[in-house]
């Protein structure tokens, strides 16, 4: 016997879980299959893949507790608040972190039984196609689906010669488990996962050095956004090495010992107590079984998708980490509503000019749309406004006034282009410059639009007069 779907999400990540929650509000008579790769004490399927099991939220969550830590120990004093040395309780801090995973996972679940999804346990494999749908096998059991979206997201890259134990060194799931504060840590990798990870660690008394094989640090970041983060990261105290070519890892029963190449060519060891290894990550198309229904897998890995999430075969879609585009949940988010809303016959949405890119660190670093060194690449003619939270009353106030706003807009048509933060809570800031450019808004509409004073929002608003050198507060 077999269960039939109207559609069939394999995958219970941010991009799977939301398609199967809009495909049911759209009237699709919808499951969702995922197995359990993480640790539930249940051994049942834990919805919210990577990013709420092993990634965004338990990240964000220690980011918090040791940026607090941070501000006892070195922030209160300035502000007349005496508290004596602080310390860390790291068994505290990781089990508030895995309370959090486990209530939002747990709500995934609600929100399944409040839209009437069907929860499958079981890793999803196509097993062939019939008259009524697509054929997929789900643990022991067969699945007949109309319509297939495969939402299997992304695992950690790892290096040749360096196995990962995620217990001396560790990837992203180890590293948001460390048991205690170490001494030495050595990262490998100067992107968001590593710099996060590393400032958590540094922040609660560890040693932090990161091993970054670019020449540039944070490439893909505008360079004066980039520059800046170098500047105050290294101020904190986290050791960046860049443009180092990694040799032979040595793993010790207590600790690691790191061979490299520095920028000038000389050979450096680096010794350490846990190695955090975050070099990106690839798509997961493990046990999916695409052979066995033609489904095309590119040179990279990922499925082969349209501009739209169709595949080359009629009813099977893919989103999130497993296609092209940057690895984000927000924007498997986006993809899956647009696949869903495609199938019920709506016009489906996902603009990649208009995803945002946001750092945890302290400051935050977020962005959306093009780069200065993109522009100019182009040829665009542009013209620049750039703000320093040093002249925002609030920044001050908070005792935070590091960074600044940079917006880009075209020099001939005021559209904005590309809106850059640096600074306390450029997460919440960059959607602003988001809801602008998607509504195709120009630096002028920002700019005579009413901000509350004082908020670290008046900082974009000026950032959009000075691009028409007239800001009024700098």
């Amino acid at each position: 016997m077999s269960q039939e779907f109207d559609v069939l999400v394999i995958g219970g990540g941010p991009g799977g879980y939301v398609a199967a929650i809009r495909a049911a509000q759209l009237g699709f008579k919808t499951a969702c299959c995922e197995s359990n790769p993480y640790a539930d004490p249940k051994g049942e399927p834990r919805l919210g893949g990577t990013c709420l099991n092993v990634g965004c939220i338990p990240s964000k969550a220690l980011l918090h507790t040791s940026h607090l830590f941070e501000e006892a120990g070195h922030g209160f004093e300035s502000q007349g608040i005496s508290v004596g040395t602080p310390k860390i309780d790291v068994a505290k801090m990781i089990a508030r972190k895995s309370g959090i995973v486990d209530q939002l996972t747990g709500g995934i679940k609600g929100l399944f039984k409040k839209n009437k999804v069907t929860l499958l346990n079981g890793h999803g494999a196509f097993a062939g196609k019939g008259d009524a749908g697509w054929h997929v096998k789900v643990g022991e059991e067969l699945i007949v689906a109309k319509q297939v979206i495969v939402a299997t997201g992304s695992a950690p890259r790892h290096l040749p010669g360096i196995p990962v134990d995620n217990r001396i060194v560790c990837d992203n799931v180890g590293a948001l488990d460390i048991d205690a504060v170490p001494k030495k840590l050595a990262v490998i990798g100067a992107g968001v996962i590593g710099l996060e990870m590393g400032s958590v660690w540094r922040r609660v008394g560890a040693d932090v050095t990161v091993l970054e094989a670019m020449p540039d640090f944070l490439a893909a970041a505008d360079q004066d956004v980039a520059k800046e983060a170098l500047k105050v990261f290294t101020k904190q105290g986290l050791k960046i090495k860049l443009g180092v070519q990694i040799g032979e890892v040595k793993v010790g029963k207590k600790g690691v010992t790191i061979n490299y190449k520095d920028k000038d060519g000389a050979d450096q060891k680096l010794e350490a107590d846990r190695l955090i290894v975050s070099v990106g990550r690839v798509p997961n198309t493990e046990g999916l079984n695409p052979d066995a229904v033609g489904l095309k897998i590119t040179e990279r890995g990922m499925i082969e998708v349209d501009d739209h999430c169709r595949t080359n075969l009629p009813g099977v879609w893919a989103v999130g980490d497993v296609v092209r585009g940057p690895m984000l949940a927000h924007k498997a988010m986006e993809e899956a509503v647009m696949v869903a809303e495609l199938m019920a016959g709506q016009a489906g949405h996902c603009n990649f000019d208009t995803v945002p890119w946001v750092i945890y660190t302290s400051p935050e670093i977020a962005w959306v749309g093009k780069t200065e060194q993109q522009l100019k690449a182009a040829g665009v003619a542009y013209k620049v406004g750039k703000i320093p939270f040093l002249a925002n009353g609030r920044a001050l106030g908070m005792g935070d006034p590091t960074g600044f706003v940079k917006m880009l807009a075209d020099a001939n048509t005021d559209r904005i282009l590309g809106v850059h933060i640096i600074g306390a809570n450029a997460s919440e800031l960059i959607s602003e410059a988001v809801v602008a450019m998607e509504f195709a808004g120009c630096s002028e509409d920002l700019a005579r639009i009413c901000h509350a004073h004082p908020t670290l929002s008046e900082v974009v608003h000026e950032a959009a007069l000075a691009c028409d050198k007239r800001p009024l507060h700098f």
